[in-house]
């Protein structure tokens, strides 16, 4: 338990690192509590092509070298090189792995590779990283310094991977009410068309405000209001507000780029020696 109250959050882009990345963080966050976010962009890598540059999935057809260099680029961008890193296989499900001691870390590494859509960290010094190109990239940090990074497809946000992670937080008795939400960039609403029963079923779950219309969903909406029923504070859900569609000269885009492309990060850590 901490008495901390985290600062409501707030998200901007600066460059990080002698590598030029741009990283969309909450300053302010970092400063209180020790905790690192950041949402990459595709500058500031090594890869090349459809993958250029940032690229740091390993499951897509870039080069392995590039992609694990990738990864210590944005280590280092975010003050925290050499640090042990979490980057689970995303299935599309709504399970969470959990690091709660250094220890835990090779056994959780080896059991993410399986599929695995959010990584709750409860330790400083060990990092998650999570690999988008469309989906919705979700940051949760509680005033205690633990974090969930959790990987919100259409199919996940709809099975209420939100409000899973911020009920997990919640189990060591910590008030949801006081916890951090930070949404990434993501494929919005006029560029996410799809079903009219995949829609239904949205609204169904949701409310009918996560439409736009009989077809397009708000997958930020939809997230939201998870977030909110699980406890959370609407004032304190931070909202990138960036269509990686409608962007994708800075943010990788699976429909945009036709399904050949490299993804883009949202990571979190915790600084060794933080108040938390």
């Amino acid at each position: 338990m901490t008495g901390l109250m985290l600062p409501k959050p707030c998200l901007n882009a600066l460059p990080m690192g002698a590598h030029s990345v741009i990283a969309i963080t909450d300053e302010a966050l970092f400063e209180t509590c020790g905790v690192r976010i950041a949402f990459t962009s595709r500058e500031g890598g090594t890869s090349t092509g459809p993958y250029a540059s940032l690229n740091t999935g390993d499951h897509v057809e870039d080069d392995l070298e590039c992609v694990l260099h990738n990864r210590a680029i944005v280590l280092e961008a975010i003050g925290f090189a050499q640090a042990p890193l979490i980057v689970p296989n995303q299935v599309h499900g709504t399970d969470i792995a959990r690091v709660s001691k250094a220890s835990d870390v090779p056994a959780v590494a080896a059991c993410v590779k399986e599929g695995i859509d959010a990584v709750m960290v409860e330790t400083p010094g060990v990092g998650a990283l999570l690999n988008f190109a469309d989906c919705l990239p979700l940051i949760v940090v509680a005033p205690d310094g633990r974090f969930v990074v959790a990987h919100a497809g259409w199919r996940g946000a709809l099975a209420g991977i939100a409000g899973k992670a911020v009920r997990l937080l919640a189990e060591c008795g910590q008030d949801a009410g006081g916890f951090n939400a930070y949404i990434g960039p993501h494929i919005h609403s006029e560029c996410f068309e799809t079903s009219e029963e995949i829609a239904r079923q949205f609204a169904d779950a949701y409310g009918s405000d996560v439409l736009t219309d009989s077809r397009h969903i708000s997958l930020a909406r939809a997230v939201m209001v998870d977030l909110v029923r699980a406890g959370m504070s609407q004032d304190r859900i931070a909202d990138a507000g960036i269509c990686t569609v409608c962007n994708s000269d800075r943010y990788f885009s699976y429909r945009a780029a036709g399904g050949v492309c490299g993804r883009h990060a949202a990571v979190a850590i915790r600084e060794e020696g933080s108040l938390c």
